[in-house]
């Protein structure tokens, strides 16, 4: 019989005490703040009424692992857009998904 509750994710990742308002402070010095601080701030709010209504931690520390990697991931994505990438191949999913009716 296990420890944990059924219901219960297992967290492996807990974030340090003050990660989220240095995250904050990482999106608010970004050239994205005007979107994305905002973003932030909107789903800490509502990961923290969803801890606060399921006594876990797990909605919060969900939030601030997202961010990291956004955060981790956007100098990639920046130098792959000013690559001047073709997208000339794309294909529209949902074009297709269209098509097939």
């Amino acid at each position: 019989m296990s420890a944990q509750p059924d219901h219960a994710p297992v967290t492996t990742y807990a974030p340090a005490p003050g990660a989220p308002a240095e995250l904050l402070a990482q999106l608010r010095a970004d050239k994205r703040a005007d979107s994305w601080a905002p973003a932030f701030e909107r789903q800490w709010a509502a990961a923290l009424e969803e801890s606060r209504r399921t006594f876990s931690l797990a909605p919060l520390y969900e939030v601030v692992q997202e961010w990291q990697g956004l955060i981790a991931s956007a100098p990639a994505v920046d130098a792959f857009v000013a690559s001047g990438y073709d997208d000339s191949d794309f294909i529209d999913m949902a074009e297709l998904r269209g098509r097939r009716r």
